[in-house]
C-alpha cells in the first residue's frame, strides 16, 4: 500500500500548486494549456493503445492482437454506458459537490483525472507488484508522472482534480489488497487487452481537451469490461 499512498499524496500535492498557479492565469493561457495538455495526452493514450494492440514476433514482424476486439469493446461499453448514464450520474454528483463546495467545474476536472489517473497499464502492474512483492517502484514513477499531470489538470479544470485521488486511492489500494486473487486471474494478454480499451478512453479524454469532440467518456468505461468477459468464454471453450 505504500506505493498507493505515495501516489494520492502525490496527486493531492501537485493539485494543490496546480490551484495555488491557477488564480494568476489568464484566461486566453489557461485554454492553450489546455489544448496542449489534451494533445499530450492523445498522444500517450495512441502510443499506449498501439504498444497494447500489435505484438512482435522474434523476425520482427508486426501482427495486429486486438483490433476487432477494441471496436467491439468501445461499441458494447458506449452501448452500456448509454443505457445506464453513467456520464450523467457521475456529472449529477460532481454538480451536486460543486454547488455545496461553491466551486466551477468540479465535475470536469473530478471525472478527466479521475479516468486518466485510473486507466492504464501502470494502475494496475503498480499495486500488483506493491501487494504482491512489496515493490512500490512502478507506483513511485506513476506518483512523479500523476503529480505533474496533477498540477497541469488543477491550473485549469479547479478543486475537482484534487478529489480524484480518493478513487485512486480506492481503486489501486483494492488491487493491492487483493493482488494474490488477482495474479491468478488476470494473465499478461488479459491485461494487454484492457489496457488497449483503457487506452482508447484516455485518447477521447484528450480529443475533448482539444476541443474536436464532445465524447462522454464515463460512458466507454462499461468497455474495460468486455476483454475479461472475452477472456472467460476463452478459458470456457478450452474447458470445453
Amino acid at each position: 500500500m505504500t506505493g498507493t499512498i505515495v501516489n494520492t499524496l502525490a496527486i493531492l500535492v501537485g493539485g494543490a500548486l496546480g490551484l495555488l498557479i491557477k488564480r494568476g492565469v489568464p484566461k486566453h493561457i489557461e485554454n492553450s494549456v489546455m489544448i496542449s495538455l489534451g494533445v499530450g495526452i492523445v498522444i500517450v493514450a495512441l502510443n499506449g493503445v498501439i504498444a497494447s494492440m500489435f505484438t512482435a514476433s522474434p523476425e520482427g514482424k508486426l501482427s495486429d492482437s486486438g483490433g476487432l476486439l477494441l471496436i467491439v469493446s468501445l461499441a458494447l461499453g458506449t452501448l452500456v454506458g448509454e443505457l445506464l448514464r453513467i456520464d450523467d450520474h457521475l456529472s449529477n454528483l460532481g454538480m451536486k459537490i460543486e454547488n455545496k463546495l461553491g466551486v466551477a467545474g468540479f465535475a470536469k476536472g473530478f471525472i478527466s483525472a479521475s479516468l486518466i489517473f485510473c486507466v492504464g497499464a501502470m494502475s494496475i502492474i503498480g499495486p500488483l507488484n506493491d501487494g504482491l512483492r512489496g515493490d512500490s517502484s512502478v507506483l513511485f514513477i506513476k506518483s512523479a508522472l500523476d503529480g505533474t499531470t496533477s498540477l497541469i489538470l488543477a491550473s485549469t479544470l479547479g478543486v475537482g482534480v484534487l478529489f480524484s485521488a480518493v478513487p485512486v486511492l480506492v481503486y489501486q489500494g483494492a488491487v493491492a489488497l487483493l493482488a494474490g486473487v488477482l495474479t491468478q486471474v488476470v494473465s499478461d494478454s488479459l491485461l494487454s487487452m484492457i489496457c488497449m480499451v483503457g487506452y482508447a478512453i484516455v485518447l477521447c479524454i484528450g480529443l475533448n481537451f482539444v476541443g474536436c469532440a464532445k465524447i462522454k467518456t464515463a460512458n466507454l468505461l462499461p468497455a474495460l469490461l468486455v476483454p475479461v468477459v472475452y477472456n472467460m468464454l476463452i478459458m470456457l471453450k478450452t474447458l470445453w
